[in-house]
Order: structure tokens, then C-alpha cells, then sequence
């Protein structure tokens, strides 16, 4: 096998396009692996489309043709019989020329290209990708429409008829994604030569046996060139073997089966080590190695008492899976590096997670991204690339998603970490958003069932008939159409009544999802990150740019409103950053604390979304540059396997223990309630409580009358009773100058948690005296203060973040901090406490 790599530098040029076109120079350089639009930004030929409003001058380079060309030499003499191109990815429409001859064509960037080199000439060649406008192709591809194929639209400049190409969807932008409409090769590019074969796909089937002994099944897509014997040899676990196998011209699936004996299983994150065993195969003159994980996957979506639940169970074990959703890493493909992938995956870990949402809207990721989650044990949800929105449901678009599913489900078949494979992102309710398909159910109905069950399910059912296929999300499970946006009772739910609907944070106890795949609020990024993309004299929220920066049409507006009805109005533009994080941490841990407290009923909860692709307002727990918001700090408590749910439902304090590890836990549990200038009012020692392994288990409830009291520090204003129709801004109900802590004693270790009794505007907070002290190390702090304080947050001005935020600070404790991100040499003599801001709530 003889390889020319074709990655590196490529030359790019405009072909035909907008006025803009008119002042490129020729032969701008373009790395490849990588897009158009990176390209232009290191040639600064554009500006950062994500400073200030740059965005909008960007639109124009998705309106144009591209021409990307290179060089390369070879070598006849030391070539064989059978030559050909293969790039893992194109995007996307576009046409192929090696030495002036067209060898081929594709209109999808999810589908691999392989094509034949037959005009190879010895010594130089020259090879040409013409990519042609996105968005004129799929202006002149809904022209040829019978009838009219909607899609959710979020912006005014929003590519249009995307849904008529497979292509990255929020490419052309989202309610959290900026519009850049780029192109590129991505992947491996490459020229290939053999005189036997081509080794395509490697497929791996891992069976458990009796007295844990393991069949593992492997099914290789080859493609030979001749008739002919061909030698392969086999390597895992420490067994090698080697046989001879017959093979005729084309391709053929060859088969082996090898038994391992007890092999170390494969596990989620916190639930044991991820074991993975290299398997090693060799094929004529090819050679590829796969990383193969043991386990088992059950998805278990039966009928019970309550409707049809949604759990996955893991080598026998069910899991609750805790997690978030995933969004392309960058709107920039050149930028989605394995680093950063690496780094947003390792924080997701740090927050406790064991599973990954991949998102329809966004693209099959590199190999990279799978081998990181297999490496670290977070399972993923994996969509197929289509979103909110319908589909075009003819003979020859059928066909282009056959192969692209065909590709991927063949190339992501043997990681451990894929546990199920859903159809799409919200398809199925989009049949019910649009006029069109309201108007006209029954075509829509069957495009639909035409192109998700008869080609999507089809396909990866036959291909990979173990891991579980779930037709949408939202989605009660096959043959099952209920309203999963609002029906709680089956499947995977989408909660977003209280983003979306405008209802109170408490409404998260209204609902316990079998399973929650999507909820989420909103936030700002913090000032750092604001700072990278809006001048100072635009740092407003209702600035032009502010407002650019917020996708979401009612964002902001949804934000603010709900910063008024749950807190006090900030002060200072970096006092709003700060609180709608504070609310968005506020909300989330609502949620998921009461419903793993509802466990086993619920079995995940995902919440949306892990990352952004730009600096942007969003429903993120990470910023574009890699701060973590407060959400993410509460996820790594609310989702700590062995914790303390604290709730108040009904005018009820309730108190649960979680446990997602596999032994009981005991220890003793104490509650105190605490006046907000610090002094203990009550203390309930509950003694010792049990939470058995992999469960939840309700500890205590108490009426909140029975907590309430006249006023602490206003005892003038007397203490009127709680009445569901009173405006409760306007009474003090006797919880207002109090809150509650509970402990839980387990061991040598000791969990704490704290919770508001009412909203935290009508709380009578104290300021705080919080002291800054210098650490041993010259990135440690210590702090301390004299009275509550809550939603702590260390801000530095040197460039970083500490391992800690969003904390509650009590009097007596001396909080340690680290700084984590700059380098000493790099700060000088200053001290760290120097440069520190302390953000709190009031």
C-alpha cells in the first residue's frame, strides 16, 4: 500500500460570486484539513465574524464558488496497479479534478469519497475541488419541489431551504449560532495505492457468553482489486492468529469470531475503569487497528404503572445517565481541534457527567472526538444529522442519506461509548409546527415515516441490530407519537415550558420525565468573554451589539424578566453577567436535584447544552473560551454521585440522598436552619440514613410552616399566613430571613448543601465581609467571611479560572481556592489575592 498525504497547504480561489470577490487576491493559502472561512481570516481578508456585529459581513462567502488546488509528485515506478482519492469529508457540493479530468462529484459532507486515479502522470499533478455556493444549491433543489419542505427559522439572514443539503445545519446559524456559511476538506485527504486492495470498514460485535467468556464477532468491508488468496492476521487480548482467506474482485464482507476469555469490562464514568483492548487486523498489504470495549447495553423502553419508561442499563447495571448536550465545537471547522474537543470532554467529566448528547443539528464528529469519550466513559446519545425541521422524501435525496448512514454507522460501529442511535433532533414535532403540515398532515407524515423509519431506522437496524435504534428526540419509542414536549409519562422528554412557555422555575416539580434528553436556561457570558467580542462603550445588555450576540429572539427579554421575578435588579453591567448566571445555575440545579430525587421514575437528565460554537449569550455551562459559567460548577455538585437533593414543593421542605455508586451508603444526616446574619436557629439531628447502591431515597420532608417564624431582623412587620393567592412579593410568610443546610456525614467526609425556603429577592441578605488571604502556593487563595454568603464567585484579572464558584461561604470556614491557567513566570511579583474581585449574591 503506497500513501500520499494531501493535507497541508492548498491554494484557494473565488470562482464567481457577490462584488465581494472583486478584492481577493489569487491563491490565498488554505490549510487543509480546513475551511474557506479560516482562510480568509488568516489571510485578513475578512473580520472576526465574532467581534461586534462582523458577523454580518461575512454572509456573502457562502454565496460564492470556490476553487481549492494543490500539488503533489508521484512516483509510477513506486506505485502499484490501482490508484485512487479518498477524503473523509467535503463540504459539500462539489466536483473533483485530478490533471484537468473530472473524476467525481458529492453533494454530502457526512458521506465519505473515494474515487479512482486513473490519470495519473508521473512526477507533478494537480489536484482541484471546485465547491460550489451552498445556498444556491438549495435555492435551485426547492425550486424542483412538488410542494413546499419547511424548516424552523431563527434570523432574517439564515440560510435558507437548508434542509435540501447534507450539510452542517447550524452552519447557518441557530437560536445560539452564529451564521458562516464556510466550505473545506476536513478529515484525512489522501492518494492511495495498492496492487490487492482496500481495507473500507471494520465492524465489531461483542457478545457475552456464559462463565464470562466473550464472542467477538468482526465483520471487514474489503474491497479487492483481483481474484485472489490474501493473508489475514489478527491480534487482541494477547491472542495472535493467521489464515488465509479467498476474495474475488470488488467488495465483500470477510468474517472472524475470537473468544476472550474474562475480559475487564467497560464502564461509564463513575461506575468503574473504561478497559479498552487494541485489536489489530492485517489484510493483504493493508493494516488498521480498532480499540474494542466489553460491555453490555440494554435500553429498556417498556410499559409499566406510570406510562413507558427510558433507562439504559450498562453489563446489568442501570445507570442514570447525567450529562448534557453537544454542539459543534467551534463555527469555525479549522478551529474544532482535537485539544479543544479533549478539554470540553475532560470538564464534563470534571462535572460528574457519564453521558453526551450529540445533537442532530450539528455533524458526525471526528474520530478523535469518539475515541476521547471511549477513553473517558462517557456514553453518547448520538442523533443522525437532521433537525427541526422536514425533509425531502424522493428516490435520489433517500438514496444520498442511505449511503451517508450506511458510512457513518459502518465507521462509528465498534466505540463503546455510541449506546444508542436516535433518528433525529425534533423532527417529529416539527410535522405539527409548520402551516404546511398542518394543512396537509398525511404527505408530510409519509415523507417522514419514508425517509427516518425507511431509511435511517432500516439501515442502521441491519447494520447494527444490538445497539438500540430511538426514532426521534423527543420520542416515546417506536410506534409511539405522543407529545413528548409536554407528556412526561414516556420516552425522552424536551422540557423547555419553562424557557420557552414562560413558566416559574417551580415548574420543574410539575413534571418527572422518564428521561430528559433536553431543558435548559439561558445566561450571559461572563465579562472576560464579553470583553472579547463588544467594546466597552457597548457593554449594555440592549446594546446593538449585545443584543447581536444574543440569537434567541426573546433571550434577553426572558432573562431580564426572570432575573425580576426571582432576584434583586443588578447594579453594574457586570452585576447582570454575574446574576443571569446565578439564574441559570438557580434553575438547572431545580431541576435535576428533584428529579434524580424521583429516581428510579427518572432515569437522565441532559441538559442543554455543554458548549458553544462562539461567544454568544446561550443555554452553555461553558463559554466559547472555555470558562466555565456557575452552571457548571453547581452541575459538578448536583451530579456528585453520592449527594443531597434539598427541595421545597407543595409548601414542603423535602431532604433525599443520592447515591449512584455500587454499595450502600450510611452516615449521619443533620438539617439547621440558619438566620442570614449567620446565628443557628434550629438543628435536627436525623441520625443515621441509608441510601442503598444505584438509587435515591427520600431522608425527610417538614412543612415549611413549621420552619417560618416572625421576622428575625424586622419583627415590626409581624408575620402574616401564606395564601396562594397573595402576591407574595408584598408578605413576609416567616421565611424570609432564613435558610437551610443539610449535612451528611459519611465517613471521614462530609456533604453539604444549602437552600433558599423563598425566592432569593425576598430574602434578607446581609453583606458580607469577605476576606481574601494569600495561600501557601502563588495560586492558591483563602477565603472567609462573617456572615452567609452566597453564589460566591473569585474573579482574577489575569487570564484563568478557579476550580471553584457558586459556592456558599458560612462563617468559620476558610474556603480554599486554586487558579487554574496562567503560569507564574507569566504574572510577575504581583500576588494572586491582588488581582481578585469577589462576586456575591445580594
Amino acid at each position: 500500500m503506497q500513501t500520499v498525504d494531501l493535507k497541508g497547504k492548498w491554494r484557494l480561489n473565488a470562482l464567481n460570486g457577490p462584488d465581494q470577490i472583486k478584492a481577493l487576491p489569487s491563491d490565498i493559502e488554505l490549510i487543509i484539513p480546513g475551511d474557506i472561512a479560516t482562510a480568509l481570516l488568516d489571510a485578513g481578508l475578512i473580520e472576526d465574524p465574532y467581534y461586534g456585529r462582523n458577523e454580518l459581513k461575512s454572509l456573502w462567502i457562502g454565496k460564492c464558488d470556490w476553487k481549492l488546488s494543490r500539488s503533489f509528485q508521484w512516483d509510477k515506478e513506486n506505485g502499484c496497479e490501482n490508484s485512487w482519492i479518498e477524503f473523509d469529508s467535503i463540504d459539500t457540493v462539489c466536483e473533483i479534478y485530478l490533471n484537468g479530468t473530472r473524476l467525481g462529484e458529492s453533494n454530502n459532507m457526512f458521506r465519505k469519497i473515494i474515487l479512482p486515479a486513473e490519470n495519473l502522470t508521473d512526477g507533478e499533478n494537480v489536484l482541484d475541488v471546485i465547491i460550489r455556493s451552498p445556498e444556491e444549491y438549495c435555492d435551485r433543489e426547492s425550486e424542483k419541489l412538488p410542494y413546499a419542505i419547511p424548516h424552523t427559522y431563527q434570523l432574517p439572514w439564515q440560510w435558507e431551504h437548508r434542509n435540501m443539503l447534507r450539510k452542517t445545519a447550524c452552519h447557518g446559524g441557530w437560536d445560539w449560532g452564529v451564521t458562516l456559511m464556510t466550505g473545506g476538506i476536513y478529515g484525512s485527504a489522501r492518494l492511495r495505492s495498492s496492487s490487492s486492495g482496500r481495507l473500507d470498514y471494520i465492524r465489531t460485535f461483542a457478545e457475552k457468553g456464559e462463565s464470562d467468556q466473550w464472542l467477538l464477532s468482526v465483520i471487514c468491508d474489503y474491497t479487492s482489486f483481483t481474484d485472489e488468496k490474501v493473508i489475514l492476521k489478527t491480534s487482541i487480548a494477547g491472542m495472535d492468529s493467521e489464515t488465509e482467506v479467498k476474495v474475488v474482485e470488488g467488495t465483500q464482507e470477510i468474517k472472524f469470531q475470537k473468544q476472550i476469555q474474562n475480559p475487564e469490562l467497560w464502564w461509564p464514568a463513575g461506575q468503574g475503569a473504561q478497559a479498552l483492548y487494541e485489536l489489530k487486523i492485517e489484510l493483504g498489504d493493508c493494516t488498521t487497528t480498532r480499540k474494542i470495549g466489553f460491555r453490555t447495553v440494554e435500553v429498556i423502553n417498556e410499559e409499566d404503572d406510570l406510562g413507558r419508561g427510558l433507562k439504559f442499563k450498562i453489563n446489568g447495571r442501570e445507570i442514570f445517565a447525567k450529562g448534557a448536550n453537544w454542539i459543534p465545537s467551534d463555527a469555525f471547522p479549522s478551529r474544532q481541534t482535537l485539544d479543544r474537543q479533549k478539554t470540553l470532554l475532560e470538564d464534563a467529566v470534571k462535572a460528574n457527567m457519564n453521558m453526551i448528547r450529540l445533537w442532530g443539528g450539528g455533524q458526525y464528529e471526528a474520530d478523535f472526538f469518539y475515541e476521547l469519550c471511549d477513553e473517558m466513559g462517557l456514553m453518547i446519545w448520538h442523533d443522525m444529522m437532521f433537525a427541526c425541521s422536514l425533509y425531502p422524501a424522493n428516490d435520489s435525496f433517500l438514496q444520498n442519506v442511505k449511503e451517508e448512514i450506511t458510512h457513518q454507522i459502518k465507521r462509528l460501529h465498534s466505540h463503546p461509548s455510541i449506546v444508542l442511535w436516535c433518528g433525529n433532533n425534533e423532527d417529529l414535532g416539527a410535522l405539527t409546527w409548520f402551516k404546511e403540515s398542518i394543512a396537509e398532515r398525511d404527505i408530510y407524515l409519509v415523507d417522514y415515516d419514508r425517509l427516518n423509519e425507511g431509511v435511517i431506522g432500516n439501515t442502521i437496524k441491519d447494520l447494527d441490530p444490538p445497539r438500540k435504534w430511538w426514532p426521534s428526540s423527543p420520542s416515546a419509542g417506536e410506534g409511539d407519537y405522543s407529545d413528548c414536549w409536554h407528556d412526561d409519562t414516556k420516552g425522552d422528554m424536551h422540557y423547555w415550558s419553562v424557557w420557552h412557555e414562560g413558566l416559574p422555575f417551580e415548574s420543574y416539580y410539575d413534571v418527572i420525565p422518564r428521561f430528559c434528553s433536553e431543558f435548559g436556561f439561558q445566561s450571559f457570558p461572563g465579562l472576560e468573554s464579553v470583553s472579547e467580542y463588544t467594546p466597552e462603550e457597548q457593554m449594555n445588555i440592549t446594546s446593538p451589539v449585545m443584543r447581536h450576540h444574543q440569537k434567541n429572539n426573546s433571550g434577553n427579554s426572558i432573562i431580564l424578566s426572570t432575573i425580576a421575578r426571582y432576584f434583586r435588579m443588578p447594579e453594574s453591567f457586570e452585576e447582570y453577567l454575574y446574576l443571569s448566571q446565578v439564574q441559570q445555575a438557580y434553575a438547572i440545579r431545580t431541576a435535576v436535584e428533584y428529579w434524580r430525587a424521583m429516581r428510579p421514575v427518572c432515569m437522565g437528565a441532559l441538559y442543554w447544552q455543554l458548549n458553544d460554537q462562539w461567544p454568544v449569550a446561550s443555554w452553555s455551562s461553558i463559554e466559547y473560551n472555555g470558562n466555565w459559567k456557575l452552571l457548571h460548577y453547581e452541575a459538578k455538585r448536583f451530579f456528585e454521585s453520592t449527594t443531597l437533593s434539598l427541595y421545597t414543593k407543595d409548601r414542603t421542605f423535602y431532604l433525599s440522598g443520592l447515591n449512584d455508586t455500587q454499595k450502600e451508603i450510611n452516615g449521619n444526616v443533620t438539617i439547621s436552619l440558619y438566620g442570614f446574619d449567620g446565628k443557628k436557629l434550629r438543628a435536627m439531628d436525623l441520625g443515621t440514613k441509608s441510601c442503598e447502591a444505584n438509587s435515591s431515597q427520600e431522608f425527610y420532608s417538614i412543612p415549611l410552616d413549621d420552619l417560618a417564624g416572625p421576622s428575625l431582623y424586622h419583627p415590626e412587620a409581624g408575620m402574616k399566613p401564606y395564601k396562594e393567592d397573595q402576591d407574595f412579593d408584598m408578605i413576609h410568610d416567616g421565611l424570609c430571613d432564613r435558610f437551610i443546610t443539610a449535612q451528611w456525614s459519611i465517613g471521614s467526609e462530609t456533604i453539604t448543601r444549602s437552600l433558599f425556603l423563598t425566592q432569593p429577592k425576598n430574602c434578607s441578605l446581609f453583606k458580607p465581609d469577605i476576606q481574601i488571604i494569600q495561600g501557601d502556593s502563588w495560586n492558591e487563595i483563602i477565603l472567609t467571611t462573617d456572615v452567609p454568603a452566597f453564589y460566591v464567585q473569585a474573579l482574577s484579572d489575569w487570564k484563568g479560572q478557579f476550580n471553584d464558584a457558586g459556592f456558599t461561604l458560612m462563617p468559620g470556614d476558610r474556603k480554599k481556592l486554586l487558579f487554574e491557567g496562567a503560569k507564574k513566570p507569566e504574572i510577575g511579583s504581583e500576588k494572586l489575592s491582588e488581582s481578585i474581585r469577589i462576586k456575591y449574591l445580594k
